[in-house]
């Protein structure tokens, strides 16, 4: 038993020694938010927002880790912070990045606020554009798409740039909800905001929006209530093409030149969707959607169709019903004749 006793001791202080780095990191931070945190304190250009940072993958490590010069008595020892090198952690992106197009042009941080960093999963395809649009003006973009691309304006806004622009992959579909900017029937439509969402939600958790039994996973059952709820008229879903892989290798591929690398990658590509919520800190949350969402183009995601990919079962009866139809005139025609051929004979002898 004293065995026993003396291991489960050792244990638990190995778990309190691998912490520890995260305990002191936290604390280190929550000081440097004590001024940061506030613009009055630092002014803008320094101010960080707490609530965003605290849920960067820069937060786990601590701010020490970036900034290690600073000492106990920052800003008082008048000592400008050192500022870590991005390629001291992530050098492998470092070099895929040195060796794209953008190489040369762009800096990390002109593209990441390493304040504010997240994982392509935490943040909407929209925010990646963004980002992309610093450099490129929407309108010559528009401009240059246009000259071979049928519906540039369509394709920009509902695909990242790194899908056809990176060799990002494991693609998914990310479905946002949308909201008419003004009262009108024919107001345009923009990424809803955290706040919007949880005015319409009426102030329960956004996600009841959609997840109307609150059970973490969305059904095309709850996709088609939520799309012919007249209390919702005023949003949508926008559904768009995210890579679940971010690559920094920025060029342009020859096979995205090909129409069918989205609208022929067959129903299992198109069958793993998920439902991509803003959340208070600026970040996204995803929630599981019933596969089959975005191939039920009436009901599941009216928004968002693939020619080529989505399929509505209602759409292919109204087709068979319309073949059935065209069809009737020539066969019924042929029978007539067929059936009167001797009346027809006997007339003409």
């Amino acid at each position: 038993m004293r065995i026993l006793s003396k291991i489960k001791q050792i244990g638990l202080l190995m778990s309190l020694l691998t912490l520890l780095p995260f305990m002191v990191a936290a604390m280190e931070n929550s000081e440097c938010m004590d001024c940061h945190g506030d613009a009055d304190m630092v002014g803008k250009e320094l101010t960080i927002e707490p609530l965003t940072f605290d849920n960067t993958a820069h937060a786990e490590v601590g701010c020490h880790a970036c900034h290690a010069s600073i000492t106990d008595q920052h800003p008082d020892d008048g000592l400008a912070p050192s500022k870590a090198a991005c390629n001291e952690c992530h050098d492998e992106v470092n070099d895929e990045y040195g060796n794209s197009l953008h190489a040369g042009y762009a800096d990390c941080n002109d593209c990441h606020n390493p304040h504010q960093v997240r994982g392509p999963t935490a943040v909407s395809g929209q925010d990646m554009n963004l980002k992309c649009a610093i450099c490129h003006e929407r309108t010559e973009m528009l401009e240059t798409h246009g000259e071979w691309l049928p519906q540039a304006d369509l394709h920009i806004s509902n695909l990242p740039c790194v899908t056809c622009h990176s060799a990002s992959d494991e693609y998914v579909i990310s479905l946002y909800i949308i909201k008419r900017q003004s009262g009108t029937m024919f107001g345009k439509f923009d990424l809803a905001t955290y706040d919007e969402l949880h005015e319409f939600s009426g102030g329960k958790p956004i996600e009841r929006l959609v997840d109307t039994n609150a059970d973490g996973y969305i059904s095309l059952a709850e996709l088609r209530m939520f799309n012919l709820d007249p209390a919702k008229k005023q949003l949508r879903l926008q559904g768009m093409m995210t890579p679940e892989r971010l690559s920094h290798d920025f060029m342009t591929l020859d096979n995205r030149w090909d129409c069918s690398f989205c609208h022929a990658s067959g129903p299992g590509a198109m069958q793993v969707s998920y439902l991509s919520l803003a959340q208070g800190d600026g970040a996204f949350k995803r929630i599981a959607v019933e596969k089959g969402a975005v191939l039920d183009a009436l009901y599941g995601t009216p928004d968002f169709y693939m020619v080529g990919s989505t399929r509505s079962k209602a759409l292919n009866y109204v087709g068979l019903v319309i073949l059935a139809g065209g069809m009737v005139m020539p066969i019924g025609h042929g029978t007539l004749r067929f059936l009167t051929r001797k009346n027809r004979k006997n007339e003409e002898e």
